[in-house]
């Protein structure tokens, strides 16, 4: 692996920031920063490496984690990392140059992934799955070799509420994306730090920062994908019923398994009325929320 780039610059001091980019950034702050704490994403002495895709998410978990390194308590380290794929026309020279400007230490890693996803895959089918495994794969080495302690990706509360209606509606199974995991070999530790992030105020994050967007050619261009079916009607549903991707969002933190109907959950099998108590009624059935029928 070539040496890591601007290894030993320190990053540079930002400029005085606009009022309502200023705004913007302390809400960010503040969300990324209370979920770093609710889930110990980031710890003393931790070497984050922060993938960066060229895409807004990935630039906003960046500039944030930069914000936040300054003010946080606790002492860590940032290398951000971009894995080109080879996609035709990739603008190769962007990310370098904005990292180099910005005083980040990155490595950039050139695998021609892109060619392999194309040949496997056919044409009008999605490519996610397979393009995130063979992309997984080689960051996870280079976590490795560069000693990270953590993966940071960018994942967004609406990405994590997307993948819960994918999974009910496709999978038949109750399931997200976690704020934190360990990878299967045990080796590594991933973190999403915008996981109590909107996906709108990143956009427009992105969009005052001027960061230098990248399109991906992959699954960014493809229009029938399942996702994009999920996040319109997500949309269609926030339009009709305002505030409801709130609660969607808090009650993937708040759940009651005895409510349920998974018996690894919970131990349905030995419920039974204790002989020497009076019935006293179904006590949640009491606390139905406002509107049910």
């Amino acid at each position: 692996m070539p040496p890591m780039r601007n290894s030993t610059t320190p990053t540079r001091s930002p400029l005085k920031l606009d009022d309502e980019t200023d705004k913007l950034q302390t809400r960010l702050c503040r969300l990324v920063g209370q979920a770093i704490a609710d889930y110990r994403l980031i710890e003393e002495g931790d070497k984050v490496m922060v993938c960066l895709s060229g895409g807004k998410d990935s630039y906003g978990l960046l500039d944030i984690l930069l914000v936040l390194q300054r003010r946080a308590p606790v002492r860590f380290d940032l290398v951000a990392v971009n894995l080109d794929q080879k996609q035709p026309g990739f603008p190769a020279h962007i990310l370098p140059d904005y990292l180099a400007t910005r005083g980040i230490p990155y490595h950039i890693e050139t695998r021609d992934t892109y060619s392999i996803v194309k040949r496997l895959i056919p044409e009008g089918q999605t490519t996610c799955s397979l393009c995130s495994r063979l992309r997984r794969g080689h960051l996870y080495r280079i976590a490795g070799e560069l000693g990270a302690t953590k993966i940071a990706l960018g994942h967004h509360r609406d990405d994590i509420v997307e993948t819960l209606f994918l999974n009910l509606f496709y999978t038949g199974k109750l399931k997200a994306i976690p704020p934190k995991l360990r990878s299967k070999d045990g080796r590594h530790v991933v973190i999403r730090p915008l996981a109590f992030v909107k996906e709108s105020d990143l956009a427009r994050y992105a969009e005052l920062r001027a960061f230098p967007i990248i399109p991906c050619d992959l699954c960014g261009s493809q229009e029938d994908l399942k996702r994009k079916k999920v996040k319109a009607f997500l949309r269609d549903w926030e339009t009709a019923s305002p505030g409801c991707s709130d609660s969607i969002a808090a009650a993937l933190a708040n759940v009651a398994p005895s409510l349920l109907m998974d018996r690894r959950l919970f131990d349905f099998g030995s419920l039974a009325a204790p002989d020497d108590v009076a019935p006293e009624g179904d006590s949640w059935l009491d606390q139905e929320p406002q509107g049910a029928l």
